[in-house]
């Protein structure tokens, strides 16, 4: 008896949506949540989808919602969302060799349909996969750009049917950052600069009495995590055996990522050679 096949005539777009479905379930119950805080902040049904289609990102209408419900100035909060969304021009950079024969258009679609899920999906099918196309990754944006969109939606039909507490929503929150915040620590050098934007942040907060305070706190924490790593990679022999740069203890299945491959086939590469040196120049005996 014939098996039956999901995708019979090879559909390229089906194949996409395969590849692009784990990501658009996980974002099914983070997305209602989002949704949920944002009808708390004031939106509704229309506000919550075009918000979720011209941010999209998790992150950024998280803090938007936060920051409408404790009524912080619109300048605040156009501010902290500009420097939270400037990481995109930097992962923007990593993926522009891969889509610069496509045409201007296609490129400025690419660029706002972009958020650091798919991108990590895209990243990891251009680095290993020769036949993944810019059309392929820009299939897996709006596929993830549906979903999102979606869970917005419906979140936003719950919280006008539920009454939230928002005393739970600011705990979810916290949780929801801090999570975020250990998933970037991997060196002693981002530990330290995380320690010192909460210092920072504390301080400028109590001097500015605004929430423009974590906007310099973050910008002076960066500077002085930029200066502090050049100024190691500047004057160390090496660099990545500096305390600074060390990796801090991982789990076991966070640890291993693309960059730690790449670095592990580079070392048993580098032995591979130095053996068959050795191999090829045996030592001279004495007479």
């Amino acid at each position: 008896m014939a098996k039956a096949q999901i995708n019979p005539e090879k559909a390229r777009w089906l194949e996409v949506l395969g590849i692009a479905m784990p990501l658009c379930l996980s974002y099914i119950p983070i997305g209602l949540a989002c949704g949920i805080l944002l009808h708390a902040a004031g939106f509704n049904f229309i506000m919550t989808l075009v918000v979720s289609i011209v941010v999209f990102s998790g992150g950024a209408q998280f803090i938007l919602a936060s920051l409408l419900t404790i009524h912080a100035p619109l300048s605040s909060i156009f501010m902290t969302l500009f420097f939270l969304e400037l990481r995109y021009a930097l992962l923007g950079s990593s993926l522009s060799k891969y889509i610069k024969n496509e045409s201007q258009h296609f490129i400025w679609l690419f660029a706002v349909s972009m958020n650091d899920e798919n991108y990590a999906v895209n990243y990891l099918k251009f680095a290993t996969d020769k036949k993944w196309s810019p059309q392929d990754g820009l299939l897996v944006e709006h596929y993830s750009l549906i979903s999102w969109s979606v869970a917005n939606m419906v979140g936003g039909l719950i919280g006008s049917a539920v009454s939230i507490d928002l005393e739970v929503v600011d705990f979810a929150l916290t949780a929801l950052f801090l999570y975020m915040i250990v998933m970037q620590v991997r060196s002693h050098l981002t530990l330290l600069i995380c320690l010192l934007s909460a210092v920072l942040a504390v301080c400028f907060l109590v001097l500015t009495k605004n929430t423009l305070g974590i906007v310099i706190a973050t910008l002076i924490a960066s500077f002085v995590g930029f200066m502090i790593e050049n100024a190691v990679r500047k004057h160390s022999k090496n660099p990545e055996e500096n305390w600074f740069l060390t990796k801090v203890f991982r789990p076991i299945a966070t640890r291993t990522t693309i960059e730690d491959q790449k670095e592990k086939k580079e070392l048993k590469k580098a032995e591979e050679e130095l053996v068959a040196e050795k191999s090829s120049n045996p030592p001279k005996r004495d007479n």
